[in-house]
């Protein structure tokens, strides 16, 4: 079964408590993880054209301001 990136982000998140540099390692894993799904899903919203952005509700506008933000965030 193929797990979304906010799936396995819920994953990390949730882990038992762990020795500190773990912890550490691990909140880095999250945060890496989650820049890579905002820069992807950023990435693929710069690419959709004018009748799906009316499809989920943006204007090109809006995506364009939304595919233009930094990935972190």
């Amino acid at each position: 079964m193929a797990h979304t990136a906010q799936h396995q982000i819920n994953i990390l998140a949730q882990a038992p408590v762990l020795p500190v540099t773990a912890r550490a390692a691990l909140w880095l894993a999250v945060l890496m993880t989650r820049w890579t799904a905002t820069r992807h899903s950023r990435k693929h919203l710069a690419k959709l054209d004018n009748h799906l952005l009316c499809d989920i509700g943006l204007s090109p506008d809006q995506a364009r301001r939304e595919s233009s933000l930094p990935f972190w965030r």
